[in-house]
């Protein structure tokens, strides 16, 4: 009976090891029953009250104030998590990184409710990635986002294994708000392997763990929740009087699910706004993510105020007079007579 007792605790260790690596399987331990009990775990490892408010605060979701795409994904974006956040094409990096602000400016407030504590944002990102996306601007981000520019964390790789291992170290940090990875394009080093063990350090202390990926592609990952960000024409400004004509509203972004465990795909147009900090649906007759872009393949400003450009169509010949010369040309009223010249070997030249 002894040895069935050890065998069948060797076997509960190895698969909660298991599940803990994968990122898929939910914690099936009780909370206690008095506060102060501590739970020991196997290998020495001792889980008191924090870590235990951090699953409870894992299993939470983190709401956009959208109640369509809230709905969508179960009542919001998972807290203790990671969440990828897709930009298709270089272009397109500023609406994404606008968009992943007003997230993390979200996860700032929810911890602040929470702790009541100023909580920073930890932002690990490649050479290469800001140098073609850019900084976020110090500014912006208290007006537009409530994000003070003391509690960002800037923190910049060379190397993607260096940046995996600083984003992985700052996902231990339950006092962050949030963890902000920012890649380019769709590396090797960035496998399935990788992307669990990040949500796994998210689900640990309960935060949430933003991949930003610029100009990929979507592959195989353990982030149970995917979005694809476009950026949409803004609307006009809203006034007592009614839309201000000609005009530029509220930022919009067409927001796509590209993968989630508790919605099919699905595609929205939000708008952020910078005063109430929340996002807000658009009209349900506003196009969709892939329409703009079939349908704007180029355009992503708003059109001018007058109407589109009336160029001449592409092939048209200008044709110019031709120009007369210097001697021929007649001065015209109120030009200044230019000034007498002289060749330079026709001067006085000092003998000696």
């Amino acid at each position: 009976m002894a040895k069935d007792a050890v065998a069948r605790e060797i076997v509960f260790a190895l698969r909660r090891q298991i599940a803990k690596i994968e990122g898929t399987l939910p914690e099936c331990l009780e909370a206690p029953a008095r506060a102060d009990i501590t739970v020991v775990r196997r290998g020495g490892q001792a889980e008191g009250n924090d870590a235990l408010s951090n699953r409870a605060l894992a299993s939470l979701a983190l709401s956009t104030g959208a109640g369509c795409l809230d709905a969508a994904l179960g009542g919001g974006l998972p807290q203790g998590a990671l969440t990828e956040i897709h930009g298709l094409e270089t272009r397109d990096a500023g609406a994404v990184t606008g968009f992943v602000l007003a997230l993390a400016g979200l996860a700032v407030g929810a911890a602040q409710g929470e702790a009541g504590l100023a909580t920073p944002i930890v932002w690990i990102g490649m050479t290469e990635t800001f140098g073609e996306a850019g900084f976020p601007y110090a500014r912006g981000l208290q007006s537009s986002f409530g994000v003070g520019p003391e509690s960002l964390l800037f923190c910049e790789a060379r190397k993607l294994a260096d940046a995996l291992w600083i984003a992985e170290e700052a996902a231990r940090l339950s006092t962050s708000a949030a963890v902000v990875l920012e890649i380019r394009g769709n590396p090797r080093r960035l496998d399935l392997t990788a992307t669990r063990r990040l949500h796994a350090r998210a689900q640990q202390t309960g935060r949430p763990l933003f991949l930003l990926r610029q100009a990929a592609l979507a592959e195989p990952t353990a982030a149970p929740v995917r979005l694809v960000v476009l950026p949409a024409p803004s609307g006009l400004r809203e006034t007592v009087a009614g839309p201000l004509t000609g005009s530029i509203g509220l930022p919009a972004f067409a927001v796509s699910i590209s993968k989630s465990a508790y919605a099919s795909n699905g595609q929205f147009i939000l708008e952020w706004n910078p005063d109430e900090r929340i996002f807000m649906e658009r009209g349900a007759g506003e196009r969709s993510a892939g329409e703009i872009r079939a349908k704007d393949p180029f355009a992503v400003v708003s059109l001018p105020r007058h109407g589109a450009d009336s160029a001449a169509a592409p092939g048209a010949v200008v044709a110019f007079k031709p120009a007369l010369g210097r001697q021929a040309r007649k001065p015209a009223a109120g030009d200044q007579p230019p000034r007498p010249q002289r060749a330079a070997h026709r001067g006085a030249r000092r003998a000696g």
